[in-house]
């Protein structure tokens, strides 16, 4: 398998047979919590998330090329980029997230990836790994917006 393979699929998550997408949201979640947690709270973890970013447009650009086809459902990295920006939305305040904080971050995470409304779906449309990730940004800054919204509120 080519480097670029191995990580546009995160080590082969994205080959996981069902909703590998979700999959790869699930996993990211912990590995934001341990970043925020370890390395310098929100901050660190849209760190994190960029160089996810840069790494996947790389990666997933080159893999596109490989295949021919232009979103491959293997390619999530995306989602653990967009997922870990999400993340950080409720990674902000001084006290430590909450588990429903994350579990909102990563609903709201999914839901906007799945439905793509504009102008995310207008991003899904650039080329090559620009387009598989560029998504998955704006899903998870949407996302860590209102996620971040939420919580400052005190609602959870």
């Amino acid at each position: 398998m080519r480097i670029s393979s191995t990580i546009a699929s995160v080590f082969g998550i994205g080959y996981f047979p069902i909703a590998s997408g979700t999959v790869m949201s699930i996993v990211a979640v912990p590995f934001a919590i341990y970043i925020a947690r370890h390395f310098g709270g929100g901050p660190a973890v849209v760190v994190a998330s960029l160089i996810a970013f840069g790494i996947g447009v790389w990666a997933c650009g080159a893999h596109v090329r490989a295949t021919g086809r232009e979103d491959p459902s293997e390619c999530v990295i995306d989602e653990l980029a967009g997922q870990w920006l999400a993340c950080a939305g409720v990674c902000f305040n001084f006290a430590p997230a909450t588990a429903a904080q994350f579990a909102l971050a990563f609903l709201l995470f999914r839901l906007f990836d799945i439905l793509k409304p504009w102008p995310i779906s207008a991003a899904e449309k650039l080329p090559g790994g620009m387009g598989v990730m560029a998504d998955d940004m704006l899903a998870g800054l949407a996302a860590a917006i209102i996620a971040g919204a939420v919580q400052y509120s005190g609602a959870i």
